[in-house]
């Protein structure tokens, strides 16, 4: 079994809830593929773990990889709230979702 630093053990998702908007703070930085540069790009894409990416897909919990942002995007702006942020460096990704205005 793989053993990981006690860093990496402590890593979690973070879901933030404001009155004006909503932060997920994701541990670990883009891979692969996708760099802090690319990030969100469409057709940009890689998967830290293929495995888990089938069962997913298998199981129906996802319909298409790599069209998430763009779907969130999409659906953001078709309810009128303004445009999707992401900070992204090496460590971690945080996404914000602003309420509308």
């Amino acid at each position: 079994m793989n053993q990981l630093p006690d860093d990496e053990l402590l890593a979690l998702l973070r879901v933030y809830w404001f009155n004006e908007r909503i932060e997920i703070t994701s541990p670990g930085g883009p891979y692969g593929n996708v760099t802090v540069e690319n990030f969100g790009t469409p057709g940009v894409t890689d998967y830290r773990n293929p495995n888990i990416r089938e069962v997913l897909k298998t199981f129906g919990y996802v319909q298409a990889f790599g069209r998430g942002i763009e779907i969130a995007r999409k659906k953001l702006r078709e309810n009128g709230n303004p445009e999707l942020q992401f900070e992204v460096n090496q460590s971690t990704v945080q996404c914000i979702i602003r309420s509308k205005l």
